[in-house]
């Protein structure tokens, strides 16, 4: 594995712990060999990258120019490394910077003779700083000025234009030589290649070989600009090369076109896989309703080769897409999970005895999974309207057992447990972090004495008396501490609790499954202190109701008003 790692070193010019995530089990024939190859072709190319600049005169603009363009070429080779370090933010800012700089001085240097191509170049350009200014906007977090696959694809696109454009002119200027526009043109032919090879085969969830001789040949785009700065004063273009060198030039541009491609071409046994659980595109789980038929199997595809969560995947890559989504239709169609463990042992599944969930299977067979389980087959914003009339229902089932009495906040709702067991809910300064300790023995007390209430200093953890998901809760603020009015109520329990920062509060739901299903108030209506809290419980034909109480009060005391 050392030797694995100092190739990886020598040939990719990264630290040596990207081998463990690139290749954790050391790199295969292929691999090596793509390894060795890429090396070779490396230190050719840097070998015209790091070419003495030509000798001659600069104007202010061009010394400008070329320092710039050294500085891109340096970030690519190695300022990328320390700059990674910094936030996400501050290497798009920095590439912003860098590239507008720069395209506003090939604007100003070439001497386009045209005003149309400069124009067309100018907007090319815009759209590149665009695109980049989007990323960076995205790190801040705030809004972006475009997003999803047309869009991507539409600055990738721009940005060979924007090449393109900008090696007409250089030809038009005449200052660079042949060399240098081939070498512009070579970049152009790699996107070119890259772009639909990374749309319709993946290749950055392809091999590790694969990836490792894009990257080399990745390199051709800053001989380019780096011949593009070496080149800056010279005023008459180079002669024409030789024709045997012509030829060698012709074989190179097109081995970069069809090697790759030929690469791509694997034998009849390999499977075919459109998404792995590396994909981007399986980062996203968009609900079924959301998608497009044609969509429907690849989610699936994503679903059954997913590892979140460091579990093993329903189906191992060595099976095809088509293999994949055969057995996915399979499974649909059993009736117990026995039938289910069998079909994936066939498979060479690892998890074999975990079978499948229903919310898996729906892409492939929705008509199946639908007729049992409905709400599989809503959009996302189904999925939310359904929920929240859910909870509405549930709260508009809860009413208020002190409705005469007024507090000075109130408010009631159902609370949401979890499914699997609760312990309770809290009532507590949210701006009070507890520790996992007072958390555990606020547990211990609340079953000590048989109240289901256990305090910690900023925190109380009320339980149930049922063995419910839900119940109603009614919360009430006094200034000064109402009657106890114990009737009807099957506990009554009063303890003492403190707001550090003058809040008191039951958790919400918000976007999770648990919590209040209406928004809560501050219980602390008399800012930081101490408070009391009373704690009202009754089962009925309603379910099981809680009346919480909270006033100011210095005493420390617990006490149990009804048993």
């Amino acid at each position: 594995m050392l030797g694995d790692a100092w190739l990886w070193v020598a040939v990719e010019w990264s630290p040596p712990a990207y081998v463990e995530f690139y290749a954790p089990d050391g790199f295969d024939t292929l691999t090596t060999v793509a390894l060795l190859v890429a090396a070779l072709v490396k230190a050719a190319l840097l070998w015209l990258i790091l070419r003495a600049p030509a000798p001659g005169p600069l104007d202010r603009r061009a010394k400008a120019l070329r320092r710039l363009l050294y500085l891109a070429v340096a970030y690519t080779l190695v300022l990328w490394y320390p700059i990674a370090m910094l936030p996400d933010a501050v290497d798009a800012a920095f590439q912003l910077a860098l590239w507008t700089a720069i395209y506003v001085l090939y604007l100003l240097v070439i001497r386009w003779r045209s005003r149309m191509l400069r124009a067309a170049a100018g907007a090319m350009f815009a759209v590149g700083l665009a695109g980049m200014a989007s990323e960076l906007l995205d790190e801040l977090d705030l809004p972006e000025l475009g997003s999803g696959d047309i869009v991507e694809l539409g600055l990738m696109l721009a940005g060979v234009a924007a090449t393109i454009i900008t090696i007409v002119g250089q030809r038009r200027d005449g200052r660079w030589s042949r060399g240098t526009q081939v070498a512009g043109w070579l970049s152009v032919g790699v996107y070119a290649l890259v772009i639909p090879l990374n749309i319709f085969f993946g290749i950055s969830s392809g091999s590790l070989a694969m990836l490792v001789m894009m990257d080399a040949v990745g390199l051709i785009g800053l001989v380019w600009i780096a011949a593009t700065a070496r080149e800056l004063p010279t005023e008459d273009r180079s002669a024409d090369p030789p024709p045997a060198r012509r030829r060698v030039i012709r074989v190179a541009v097109a081995a970069v076109a069809v090697l790759p491609i030929i690469a791509l071409i694997h034998p009849e046994q390999t499977p075919h896989l459109t998404y792995t659980g590396w994909s981007m595109d399986c980062y996203d789980r968009p609900s079924f309703g959301d998608l497009k038929p044609a969509e429907r199997d690849a989610a699936f595809l994503c679903r059954a080769r997913s590892t979140d969560g460091g579990v093993p995947p329903m189906f191992p890559d060595s099976l095809s897409d088509q293999q994949i989504l055969a057995s996915g239709r399979a499974l649909c169609r059993t009736k117990d999970r026995d039938e289910q463990e069998a079909i994936l042992t066939r498979a060479g599944s690892a998890r074999s005895a975990w079978g499948a969930d229903p919310w898996d299977l729906v892409y492939v067979c929705p008509e199946i999974v639908g007729a049992t389980h409905p709400e599989l087959l809503r959009s996302a914003a189904e999925t939310k309207a359904a929920n929240t009339a859910y909870i509405a229902e549930k709260n508009a089932k809860c009413r208020d057992p002190w409705p005469r009495t007024k507090g000075v906040v109130q408010a009631t709702a159902n609370y949401f447990l979890f499914a699997d067991g609760d312990h309770g809910y809290l009532v507590h300064d949210p701006e009070d972090e507890v520790t996992d300790e007072a958390s555990e023995q606020a547990i211990d007390k609340m079953y000590d004495d048989g109240t289901l209430i256990g305090v910690t200093r900023t925190s109380a953890l009320i339980g149930h008396v049922e063995d419910v998901i839900d119940l109603c809760l009614t919360v009430k603020a006094f200034r000064t501490a109402p009657p106890q009015r114990t009737a009807g109520w099957q506990q009554v329990n009063e303890v003492p609790i403190v707001s550090r920062s003058g809040r008191l509060t039951v958790p919400e739901m918000g976007g999770g499954e648990v919590g209040a299903g209406a928004p809560m108030p501050n219980l602390a209506i008399a800012g930081k202190g101490r408070y009391r809290l009373r704690v009202y419980v009754r089962v009925g034909d309603a379910g099981e109701e809680h009346l919480v109480v909270v006033f100011p009060g210095a005493s420390r005391k617990r006490f149990t008003l009804k048993p």
